[in-house]
């Protein structure tokens, strides 16, 4: 910065664009308010039906989101420009100062230009007035005048750049709208960029030189800085992608990293982490140096890192997903050329890949968990399943297309779910693990429910798609036709029971065996006693039924179905029930016809997870019976104490679980008394200590199904003052038996792929 620039600088402008600022932070402010009450919170609650249940609501929510992150970008904008103006006025007053007190000692600074200036004297003595004795002064004087007046403009310059740095990368990190990026000050953003600067010059070392100190520091710092944008961006495009690859299998390969790999390797787990969080939060950059980074670390998938016998771009990056939210579009291209790269090495998928087999001398890729790494479809299916959107439009993908052998093309999904054929992978006790087939199916789970796996759903979640519902529909076509693909993967089953629990209006609509059709005057009225939100998942009366024995094989799996379908049948009684709902929403059967077809379809779903329970307990796998309570004990709670859970809670339940507990706010009444009842007093028992048979797991099933059934609907009733309370019981109790003779009927055409005796 020049000398004069500071000395004369006229800060009107500056102070005009920070009072300008202030303002627009206090109008978003209030904007910000108003769409999150006004439109979002008012979207929440709405009543909504087709297509607006799916694009106008998620629309409203983004564009809420939208004024919040305007509101937040303007107030770290204010706060850069308002620091930089004060510390400029600062650094202004002590050049001013400087200057003066050197002229007290005939010093004059003078400007030369480029940021350069002299200290000389500003009166010689023999060029003195008659009279007049200018002050003296030393040679200290000069060098300490010198020296103070460069320290002001250095830290000037310093505070202007920083400045101007940390705006730039503010703005430049989306395209479009605005950036959710938090600074409350501009030294907080300008040391958050030079700690990504110092971070990614320590990564960039070759890993014999990388020393347990810069570990720690590197650990700490991505730990410390993960989720901030500018740190991100900066420290990942700063290291580059190649050197990113470079670095974790360096430090992976115990011949570079052999100093620091013994006194670190504990820690590597760490590291991967906040990498991985670190390198997620930066793919959602948009800045120039970003793009450019993800477009090349797709390109360097299929190339060796660190030499010919390296491993594959492909298998050290999967492993840095294994944490955090990547961007959705950086995981489509990025998955699309992974599965080319599988289809180039299997074949087209009609030999194993050997080149993701872990071999003995490989290094370990993977500190987050058992397996290797060496498959880089298990990372990148974890990666999937913290991105909703992007895993619907991965497994929805063609891996082979129609054609040749293929009379119809076949999905991502149909290929991992049914055709694989997955690496071996075993911990390091000799056991075979299963990691990337339980990351496929959280990824399945995402991909079908709009939500993270392992989450429940929430007021914001939008009700389906029709890409997420034909994804449902092809998993339950799928183990229908061969239900060993989910009974002998039971780890997958907790996912595959959530992904049924938020599915449950379109199962029940299955099981009416009426064809669905525009035209259909059957199907209007099943819509209207099974209303859905958004697009509904089509599937096959009989597929539903293997699909759910086959889920109910597994305790996770039965629970989250069980205590959703209950939920789901007492909030129908509720919704149908109620005086007030509108004639064209109302269907057209009479109301103890409602009752009845509301709880034979339930208890039909019942019946079917029963005879998978029962299967499970007498059968090959002598699954204890006591763990299929213990796992429903665990859903009645996080169903009586959280809201939006998807399983149906809320009084003013209008389609799908979500948008019922989007509307009633809170578990409802009659909800709340089914599940609060549905195993109260009941233990499970062991094959040793009970002769358990099939017989007696099948009655108490129905028995509590019915109680169930017959206690929804009383509440129901009373609840809106039916004038025939009383009557409702016996309805629901003789529909139940109904439903669990149709369960029966239907498992007994599935009666060759089970070892107990169906009911």
């Amino acid at each position: 910065m020049d000398l004069d620039a500071l000395r004369f600088a006229n800060f009107k402008q500056l102070d005009d664009a920070v009072e300008d600022w202030g303002h627009i932070v206090r109008n978003l402010k209030d904007l910000a308010e108003d769409a999150e009450k006004g439109l979002h919170q008012a979207a929440n609650k709405a009543d909504w039906a087709g297509e607006n249940s799916r694009v106008t609501k998620e629309f409203i929510g983004k564009t809420a989101g939208e004024f919040q992150d305007a509101h937040t970008q303007a107030q770290s904008i204010h706060s850069i420009l308002s620091d930089t103006a004060g510390e400029l006025k600062g650094y202004q007053k002590q050049l001013n100062g400087a200057i003066e007190r050197g002229l007290k000692k005939n010093l004059t600074v003078m400007d030369t230009g480029y940021g350069t200036f002299t200290v000389t004297m500003n009166v010689h003595p023999d060029s003195a007035a008659s009279g007049y004795t200018p002050p003296e002064h030393s040679e200290q004087d000069v060098t300490s005048l010198r020296n103070e007046v460069e320290g002001i403009l250095t830290k000037a310059t310093e505070s202007d750049n920083s400045a101007k740095t940390v705006l730039m990368a503010l703005v430049d990190q989306t395209e479009y709208g605005f950036s959710d990026a938090a600074y409350k000050d501009r030294d907080s953003a300008d040391t958050a960029v030079k700690a990504a600067d110092e971070l990614a010059a320590l990564a960039k070392k070759d890993p014999e030189d990388l020393s347990p100190a810069d570990f720690d520091k590197l650990n700490a710092g991505l730990k410390k800085y993960a989720n901030d944008p500018l740190f991100a961006e900066r420290f990942a495009t700063g290291l580059g992608p190649d050197k990113t690859l470079e670095f974790w299998a360096g430090i992976n390969d115990p011949h570079k990293a052999a100093r620091l790999g013994p006194e670190r390797v504990d820690q590597y787990g760490d590291l991967q982490r906040n990498l991985s969080l670190t390198l997620a939060t930066a793919s959602h950059s948009d800045s120039a140096a970003m793009t450019e980074w993800k477009g090349r670390m797709v390109a360097l998938g299929d190339q060796p890192v660190g030499g010919q016998m390296g491993p594959m771009g492909f298998q050290v990056m999967s492993n840095l997903m294994r944490a955090g939210d990547y961007d959705d579009q950086f995981l489509k291209s990025y998955g699309t050329a992974l599965m080319t790269t599988e289809r180039k090495l299997t074949g087209n998928g009609e030999h194993p890949n050997m080149a993701w087999q872990h071999m003995g001398m490989d290094p370990w890729l993977n500190r987050m968990g058992d397996d290797s790494g060496d498959d880089p479809l298990t990372g990148f299916l974890k990666a999937l399943s913290n991105s909703p959107d992007a895993a619907t439009d991965f497994l929805n993908e063609e891996y082979l297309p129609k054609g040749g052998d293929h009379k119809e093309a076949v999905s991502n999904f149909q290929y991992l779910f049914e055709d694989r054929e997955w690496p071996k992978e075993t911990n390091l006790k000799g056991d075979d693990i299963f990691t990337g087939q339980n990351n496929l199916a959280m990824a399945i789970e995402a991909g079908t429910t709009g939500h993270s796996a392992g989450e429940l759903p929430t007021a914001d979640t939008p009700a389906h798609n029709a890409q997420q519902a034909g994804l449902m529909a092809s998993v339950v076509k799928s183990v229908s036709e061969d239900p060993d693909r989910l009974t002998d993967h039971g780890y997958m089953s907790d996912s595959i029971g959530q992904m049924a629990s938020e599915y449950l209006p379109d199962i029940n609509r299955a099981t009416t065996d009426v064809e669905p059709g525009a035209d259909s005057e059957q199907w209007h009225e099943i819509e209207k006693l099974f209303p859905v939100a958004g697009a509904s998942a089509q599937m096959d009366h009989a597929d539903v039924s293997r699909f759910l024995i086959s889920v109910g094989q597994n305790p996770e799996g039965y629970s989250a179905v069980e205590v959703g379908q209950n939920a789901y049948m007492a909030n129908l009684m509720d919704y149908h029930l109620n005086p007030d709902l509108p004639a064209d929403q109302r269907y057209g059967a009479s109301v103890e016809d409602t009752v009845k077809e509301i709880s034979r379809r339930s208890a039909e779903i019942g019946g079917s997870l029963a005879i998978g329970r029962q299967e499970a307990v007498l059968g090959p796998a002598k699954e204890a019976d006591d763990a299929y309570n213990h796992a429903v004990s665990q859903w009645q709670n996080v169903a009586n104490g959280v809201v939006g859970t998807g399983i149906g809670v809320g009084t003013s339940f209008i389609a799908t679980p979500v948008v019922g507990a989007a509307v009633g706010g809170a578990a409802g009444t009659v909800s709340s008394v089914v599940l609060g009842e549905l195993f109260d007093g009941v233990e499970g028992s062991s094959l040793e200590d009970s002769g358990l048979d099939s017989a007696q797991l099948w009655e108490d099933s129905r028995e509590r199904n019915t109680a169930l059934a017959q206690r929804a609907a009383s509440e129901a009733a009373k609840a809106h003052h039916f004038p025939y309370a009383g009557r409702v019981g016996g309805w629901a109790m003789d529909a139940t038996q109904n439903g669990f003779n149709d369960a029966s009927t239907n498992g007994r055409h599935m009666a060759d792929d089970l070892q107990t005796e169906i009911p």
